[in-house]
């Protein structure tokens, strides 16, 4: 018997040091990105900007300066104003829109999981027809009848987001429902209530959470991409899709105006999709540990 709790906590201690150093610098590097940007995003109003609304026609594509870090615009518009002000949009959106997807489709996910049956036929079934539209021409169309707005924004793609939320959280209880510790659970007369909510939801969060962070990253991308084509936020309101799609008509005499909002994405996007992944491969769920 005390050979085996040695073999088990020799186990333990092996598969935390082999965590610990999947946490490469690349790893903590997108950490320090991460919180950077939503420092300077909360921060914005406190920081010495000019606003990012203010136009200068004398200063139209200046040059990186002591007054305009990074330049102006078209407009006269700064800049670094600009990028800092549309990180927070780009955040509102792709934090809020994946908090739609994961609080819906991790419940409904949860029980169609749990309960089976004719539930789980429905859920599935609905969510397969939601996925059955085309998403982009699904948002064209929402976009054209409700109007512009964050708000509309975030609730579409935060429905669009649900199905894949909901595949994660009935695979994850799929796997669950049949462990020990739910039936020791049930024949003790647990509550379906309990069960779901001390049983199997601080497992099944983990993997939601890590899928979370990557939905994060998409819903960033595609908000840039509406915005890229003018069906995102509505105008004077930036965010980096909106200034790469201005940036695109200043390529020949200044090319900075896009490649500065790209590059604030791409470094963003690919923090979130590292810390997400990094998270789900750490919580996997593997048979021997659960």
């Amino acid at each position: 018997m005390a050979t085996l709790e040695l073999d088990l906590a020799e186990e333990a201690v092996a598969t935390r040091v082999r965590k610990g150093r999947r946490l490469g610098m690349l790893f903590w590097a997108a950490i320090i990105w991460v919180i950077f940007v939503f420092a300077v995003a909360i921060f914005a109003t406190v920081l010495p900007l000019p606003s990012p609304t203010d136009m200068d026609m004398l200063e139209r594509r200046a040059p990186f300066s002591a007054a305009h870090w990074l330049g102006t615009d078209g407009l006269g518009r700064d800049e670094l104003s600009r990028l800092i002000y549309g990180a927070r949009i780009s955040l509102i959106v792709g934090l809020c829109a994946p908090v739609i997807g994961i609080t819906i489709g991790g419940a409904l996910g949860m029980l169609s999981g749990y309960f089976r049956g004719r539930f789980e036929t429905l859920v599935v079934g609905s969510m397969d027809v939601l996925l059955a539209f085309p998403p982009l021409i699904l948002v064209l169309a929402i976009i054209a009848f409700l109007g512009q707005s964050i708000f509309n924004l975030t609730c579409i793609l935060g429905v669009l987001g649900i199905p894949a939320f909901m595949r994660v959280a009935r695979a994850a209880t799929l796997t669950l429902s049949r462990r020990e510790f739910v039936i020791a659970a049930q024949a003790l007369g647990a509550s379906h209530a309990r069960i779901l909510l001390r049983e199997l939801l601080p497992n099944v969060i983990l993997p939601l959470f890590a899928f979370f962070l990557l939905g994060v990253a998409v819903t960033i991308v595609v908000e840039g991409s509406l915005s890229f084509l003018g069906l995102g936020v509505p105008p004077p309101i930036s965010s980096w899709g909106s200034m790469i799609g201005e940036g695109r008509e200043s390529l020949d005499v200044a090319p900075r105006l896009a490649f500065l909002p790209a590059v604030v994405m791409f470094l963003t996007v690919l923090s979130f999709n590292l810390v997400g992944d990094t998270l789900r491969a750490l919580t996997d769920p593997r048979q021997g540990a659960l």
